[in-house]
């Protein structure tokens, strides 16, 4: 497989849309980062969302094997939701045998990041981010790696930071209040940084990637001691962030906030907002789940302290 390295992860998966000249629909996770439909829009590659399943969490592989053998799509991306590792390899194994031109992209960009090929993988492309508030955060840059074989013409476009902020104002302001997004095409994608040479940049994720799991589980631990268990995803899903499912999320969201803690809310269905359709199951994960954060930012003791308002909340 072939390694690419760019300013950012959305930059290779741009390219990689540009590259295609049947413009046939990819299926997206509905739970999916924003700016991945976002760059769909930027590179005119249409798309559609599946809902996650109740089980995994993941993409509803089963719905999206229907749709697939329907001979309509050209490509399926798949994400790790909250950075839960396991990779369906059967499955994506068993679509290659039967669409062998569909692309299957694995977005691996809230995962652990591995600068070695995965041998066992069965998808085109494997795209990883070391983008801010990754594991592995370096406030910049992505890799992929991608079959041998595979077209991957490299881009040179225009970048203006202010477009970024306006694009990224305009999403989050769409998503909160769950109304339709439109996409107006601006420079904010940073796809020409002179990235440095793969041995360095490897070399320095391998060695952010040790103490950042150290810290991440250190702070866990703080969580996973307090917080009852019914509450908790389970523990694949709680490296990225501690996760956790309550029956009144605003609440506790707002006694962490005024606590001048702090917390997130990640992923919110883009059915109806960013695409057609509904979505229930992201929908209802959307609706229950905190992310609490466990990076370099937060401490023991406002872990602590996070888990002390969470119990008071409910």
């Amino acid at each position: 497989m072939k390694t690419i390295l760019a300013a950012r992860a959305s930059a290779i998966l741009y390219n990689l849309l540009s590259s295609k000249n049947a413009k046939r629909a990819f299926l997206l996770p509905a739970n999916i980062c924003p700016i991945v439909p976002i760059t769909f829009f930027k590179a005119q590659m249409p798309f559609e969302f599946i809902d996650i399943s109740t089980e995994t969490l993941n993409m509803d592989l089963e719905r999206a094997e229907s749709l697939i053998k329907t001979g309509k799509y050209g490509g399926l991306l798949y994400a790790h939701t909250y950075g839960e590792p396991s990779t369906p390899n059967d499955f994506f194994l068993d679509i290659k045998n039967n669409h062998p031109d569909l692309l299957i992209i694995d977005d691996r960009c809230l995962c652990t990041p591995n600068t070695m090929t995965d041998p066992a993988s069965k998808a085109d492309v494997i795209l990883y981010s070391t983008g801010y508030s990754k594991i592995v955060d370096q406030n910049h840059g992505g890799f992929a790696f991608i079959r041998d074989n595979l077209n991957y013409p490299s881009q040179s476009l225009p970048f203006h930071p202010k477009d970024l902020d306006e694009l990224e104002k305009s999403y989050k302001k769409s998503v909160e209040a769950k109304e339709a997004f439109s996409y107006t095409d601006s420079d904010w994608l940073e796809i020409d940084a002179d990235p440095p040479p793969w041995s360095e940049f490897a070399e320095d994720v391998r060695t952010a990637k040790e103490s950042s799991k150290a810290h991440r589980l250190s702070i866990n631990a703080v969580y996973n001691s307090a917080i009852p268990a019914s509450l908790q995803l389970s523990e694949p899903y709680q490296l990225w962030r501690f996760n956790i499912r309550v029956p009144n999320k605003m609440k506790t969201l707002g006694a962490i906030f005024k606590a001048r803690l702090f917390a997130s809310s990640h992923y919110s269905s883009l059915a109806g907002i960013m695409g057609e359709g509904t979505c229930p199951n992201a929908e209802q994960l959307a609706g229950e789940v905190i992310n609490l954060f466990n990076d370099f930012h937060y401490t023991i003791e406002m872990a602590e302290k996070t888990c002390r308002t969470i119990l008071e909340s409910i």
